[in-house]
């Protein structure tokens, strides 16, 4: 082969090698300052993560962002971060998950502001109106009060001389005039949350959830990305009347998901779907004849319920409510919380019902038929007694 020849296909072979590179590449964009990507770890320095960001060179990021308060690295090689481009300087491009550290400027926080990268920023105090932030390079900057959350629950002695990622909403007088926000970054954060319950979430999975307020009706339940509704019928098998002497606002809960409705973001829960079914025991429990010792639930004009245990109420006929005195009014001889002995009539649990009887009652028509027998048992019939009146004759 003639060194022509060996030349020739040598720069066919690049020539080839090229066109493949340059077809990989096709469709990927040119990285933009502030652009937020998904990237995996490839490797992992002792200064840098370097990082796979689907484009020609490496990614790298500042290995500290991944440490945690005890100096734990969090990411392994093969994980995937969120990270957000700043800069690319020859084949090397600059990641951060925001900028921190005593070295940075009001330049920094100026392009920060323009690309919409998060900035470290530590909560000093309570000022007029929200907080007074501290910004990497000791960069004084204010954050409202509303903008600090998603809702204002946390009071100030608990947030005062922590550290959170803020969003740069206003960049004024060279950054004499600085305004951020912990809440944009939150809400990110909730509609990457909920784009991902969307693939996943369904009617009847079990999930957690905090309780963020209680009303008449029910409780509202975050479970991270989505708030709903935890209707006050849904909290028990049994009756309740205050919520909140249930639940309390912050209380982490698991619920079943019992309505998801996307089109119109309405969501529902049940606490009571996660717990056992009592009815599923109530024909070994309370068998027909069997007494027990309820508590009064409720007065109705026709009768009474009587709680004999969570969840499981039953029905007393106002016709076994005060013996021989006729009332008109259960509440005429019940209170509400009232303890008092019962006898199991009857049992229906397609229905779930149980009738209910007086144990007084049962014991004084017990006694009357006793009384019956023992008399007509004792003198006998009128025939008998005319007959041995005859036979002493």
């Amino acid at each position: 082969m003639s060194d022509e020849t060996f030349d020739d296909q040598e720069m066919s072979e690049e020539g080839n090698f090229a066109e493949m590179f340059e077809a990989s590449m096709v469709g990927k964009t040119q990285l933009e300052p502030g652009q937020k990507i998904d990237a995996t770890v490839l490797q992992i320095g002792s200064e840098w993560l370097f990082l796979d960001v689907g484009q020609k060179g490496e990614g790298v990021l500042d290995r500290k962002e991944f440490l945690d308060d005890e100096g734990n690295l969090t990411v392994a090689v093969g994980d995937t971060v969120s990270a957000y481009f700043m800069s690319r300087q020859g084949g090397e491009m600059r990641f951060t998950t925001r900028l921190g550290g005593g070295s940075s400027g009001t330049a920094q926080l100026e392009e920060a502001w323009r690309n919409g990268i998060p900035v470290e920023g530590r909560i000093e105090k309570e000022i007029k109106g929200g907080y007074e932030i501290k910004l990497p390079g000791n960069v004084r900057a204010f954050c409202p009060f509303s903008q600090l959350g998603i809702r204002r629950q946390e009071e100030s002695a608990d947030v005062i001389d922590t550290t959170r990622a803020f969003r740069i909403s206003q960049f004024a007088e060279q950054g004499r005039n600085i305004v951020v926000s912990h809440r944009a970054i939150l809400e990110e954060e909730r509609l990457e949350q909920k784009a991902a319950l969307m693939k996943t979430l369904k009617e009847g999975m079990v999930v957690s959830g905090t309780i963020t307020n209680i009303r008449d009706f029910g409780a509202f339940i975050d479970i991270g990305g989505l708030e709903g509704l935890l209707p006050i019928s849904e909290i028990s098998y049994g009756r309740v009347e205050n919520i909140e002497e249930v639940l309390q606002v912050g209380q982490e809960i698991e619920v079943a998901v019992k309505r998801c409705d996307w089109e119109n973001e309405k969501f529902s829960f049940s606490l009571r779907d996660t717990l056992a079914n009592p009815w599923s025991k109530v024909e070994a429990s309370y068998p027909p004849g069997s007494t027990h010792t309820g508590k009064v639930s409720r007065l109705a004009k026709f009768g009474a319920f009587i709680t004999l245990e969570e969840g499981i109420d039953g029905l007393m006929h106002i016709s076994q409510i005060g013996g021989e005195q006729r009332i008109k009014h259960p509440q005429d001889v019940l209170k509400l919380g009232q303890e008092i002995q019962v006898i199991v009539e009857k049992i229906d649990l397609d229905e779930k019902r149980i009738s209910l009887a007086s144990v007084r009652d049962k014991s004084e028509e017990s006694m009357e038929t006793s009384y019956e027998e023992k008399t007509t048992g004792g003198m006998g019939s009128f025939a008998d007694l005319f007959k041995q009146a005859q036979k002493k004759k």
